[in-house]
């Protein structure tokens, strides 16, 4: 039987007080999910349920990634992300999975931060020796997990996320509620980001798993994959 991974993505759709629009940035979850599609049973699941905001500048973006257009022709995909489950639904399932999954785009900043069933479900996966991952702005919903010891998830972990440079460089530093690699490094981890702006960078520690950006988002799923299949 296949082992089952929970992504856990955002329902959030609004970029701070902007007037625009964002959600789940594509390649974020499109990458992982199509990988990870091919070896374990995938859920997705948002605070509201129902369908996962995604931000339309990340279509457009990458509207020539080949692995974001073949997430985006199949019908079961697409169905995934747009009838996800409710956290609350899936939490007392929490420990049937054997990895949760956490795609960036900014919507996880507002409402996956602070969720205490999202941190319910991290906590249940952690402690049974599950994989717990996260890319770009993902890393944010680990940032306030506490352990049944009191201790903070990302403490001491070696992990990386989107950096400063590249918040200041859409210039939405003003608008975020904080920037993934401030809030790491304010929560004890030890973080890391690749050489250039936007270069890939995934970082290993254990069983947790993050990823920089969009460019890491496809080393990121086969990562996962690796520590699943030992």
């Amino acid at each position: 039987m296949s082992k089952k991974i929970l992504f856990i993505v955002t329902s959030h759709d609004q970029l701070g007080n902007t007037g625009k629009p964002t959600g789940y940035y594509l390649p974020e979850l499109a990458h992982p999910f199509v990988e990870l599609s091919k070896h374990y049973d995938l859920t997705i699941a948002t605070p509201k349920g129902g369908k996962a905001p995604l931000d339309p500048s990340s279509k457009e973006a990458f509207q020539n990634d080949e692995v974001c257009k073949e997430f985006l022709s199949k019908p079961e995909f697409v169905q995934a992300a747009e009838n996800t489950k409710t956290l609350s639904s899936v939490a007392p399932l929490a420990d049937t999975f054997a990895a949760v999954v956490f795609p960036g785009g900014h919507g996880p900043l507002w409402d996956l931060v602070d969720n205490s069933e999202s941190h319910a479900i991290v906590r249940a996966v952690w402690e049974k020796g599950g994989v717990v991952a996260a890319v770009c702005h993902g890393p944010a919903a680990l940032t306030e997990v506490k352990l049944s010891n009191g201790k903070l998830l990302v403490e001491g972990k070696n992990v990386t996320g989107f950096s400063e440079v590249e918040e200041d460089a859409v210039q939405l530093t003003q608008v975020v509620p904080f920037v993934p690699e401030t809030r790491l490094k304010e929560r004890g981890a030890k973080y890391t980001k690749a050489a250039e702006p936007w270069g890939e960078c995934v970082v290993v520690d254990g069983k947790l798993v993050t990823g920089q950006n969009p460019a890491s988002s496809g080393t990121f799923g086969k990562k996962i994959h690796e520590l699943l299949s030992h």
